[in-house]
């Protein structure tokens, strides 16, 4: 049986390693998705977004190590909130006796007051943010920044998806926090790895090393039909036949590619909420920056809501005596950081991290901005809704979703390795 991959982003190429007749379709000149590195006067910056490579599944973690071999480092995170012009630790909650005391107080308070009221339901993310948090974590950081990276309104958001995806703060580790005993948040992520040379696209290519006889490039999927109990997928020149498909390409552009859609569906599609990504890198003429992971950044002022700093991650990264920076700014469709030119963006950029002292825009001495558009998905208050209608149409069709955009949520990297293995396995090995 021949099975079709569309996409050979992580999803895809990590589906193309688990199953031998395969052929997996890219419409890129390159694979990796969101997980692509530019490497450009000898620095490398991940551009579809800062990556890690962590997971609490230890099958999942040792799949993407064994692929790196040698080109690995494990690094402790060492990560920071900008707040009020300090740097914070984060988790914010974890940080709470480097706040203000009047700040640290109003914290604890709100914490406490959420343990002693009755529970409710929260019926949207802000208000789990509230009743998980209290209203001084949630109104000094936690909505603020929420607001800055999703770029929706909070109260339209599900919260559903919050559950299991950010840990509920113990008790104790709160008072401890307040009192400035030393406490750590998300143990997962408190050490993780990263490829030597290469950036996260260095997964992406032995990966891609693996399917190199199975991976078709530049082929961008523009029909999609059932013929004679096959698949036939064509770019408009040319068609290919398969026994089943498996899409890892993002929703919009596969329903978009079948013929007789039903009103109910595109309805639901177009309905679907999603935002996208700019990534500013910077080069710096620096040796080092500083001892930082990560930066995240509430503050309107400034259009990133987090600067990373690879340099910290790997030293092959930049060439020697100076450093990577990476900002993320997340848009929409339409708005005004959509309609402005990458040029203004870069500038805005180094003036407001120059402003809060993060780096001196003297020293810079590279600068690029790369856009993607399918970066985070957006859990709406309609979504499950809309989605179902979608994937019930698309399941009757037969056709198959894996992978972040496919299956339209919000899954890290690690999330989508194993949602690929479990497909293979359920799906393929009966």
């Amino acid at each position: 049986m021949t099975i079709g991959i569309l996409g050979a982003g992580l999803t895809g190429l990590t589906l193309g390693s688990l199953i031998q007749d395969c052929e997996i379709l890219e419409k890129n000149s390159e694979c990796g998705g969101l997980c692509r590195s530019l490497e450009e006067e000898g620095f490398t910056f991940d551009w579809g977004g800062s990556h890690i490579i962590f997971s609490k599944d230890q099958e999942v973690l040792d799949f993407m190590l064994v692929k790196l071999g040698d080109n690995i480092v494990k690094r402790r995170r060492n990560t920071k909130i900008l707040y009020k012009g300090n740097y914070v630790k984060y988790p914010f909650e974890n940080g709470l006796s480097e706040l203000p005391l009047q700040d640290n107080f109003e914290c604890l308070r709100g914490f406490i007051n959420v343990l002693i009221k009755t529970n409710t339901k929260p019926g949207n993310f802000k208000e789990w943010l509230y009743a998980t948090f209290g209203d001084g974590i949630a109104e000094k950081y936690l909505v603020p920044y929420n607001e800055k990276i999703w770029n929706y309104n909070l109260t339209k958001m599900s919260a559903w998806w919050v559950e299991g995806r950010v840990p509920k703060p113990p008790v104790e580790d709160i008072i401890k926090s307040s009192l400035g005993i030393e406490t750590e948040g998300y143990q997962h992520q408190l050490h993780f790895y990263y490829p030597k040379e290469g950036g996260i696209n260095a997964l992406i290519d032995c990966l891609e090393r693996e399917s190199k006889d199975k991976l078709l490039k530049k082929f961008e999927v523009n029909t999609i039909k059932r013929e004679d109990n096959n698949w036939i997928v064509s770019n408009g020149t040319e068609s290919r036949r398969y026994d089943k498909i498996i899409a890892t390409q993002p929703l919009f552009e596969l329903i978009h590619a079948l013929a007789d859609v039903p009103a109910e569906v595109y309805n639901a599609l177009h309905g679907l909420k999603y935002n996208s990504l700019i990534t500013v890198m910077l080069g710096l003429n620096v040796a080092h920056l500083n001892e930082y992971s990560w930066l995240y950044i509430p503050d309107r002022d400034c259009l990133a809501h987090r600067v990373a700093f690879p340099s910290n991650y790997s030293e092959a990264v930049a060439p020697e005596g100076k450093s990577a920076v990476v900002a993320e700014i997340t848009y929409n469709s339409g708005d005004s950081v959509d309609r402005m030119p990458n040029e203004e963006i870069i500038a805005r950029t180094i003036q407001e991290l120059h402003k809060k002292e993060i780096i001196d825009k003297d020293t810079v001495c590279f600068a690029k901005a790369m856009r993607t558009r399918y970066a985070y998905v957006i859990y709406d208050l309609e979504y499950e809704k809309r989605i179902a209608v979608i994937k019930r149409f698309l399941e009757d069709a037969g056709i198959h979703l894996v992978g972040r955009f496919a299956e339209f949520k919000y899954l890290n990297m690690d999330a989508c390795v194993r949602n690929a293995k479990d497909f293979v396995k359920e799906q393929l090995n009966d």
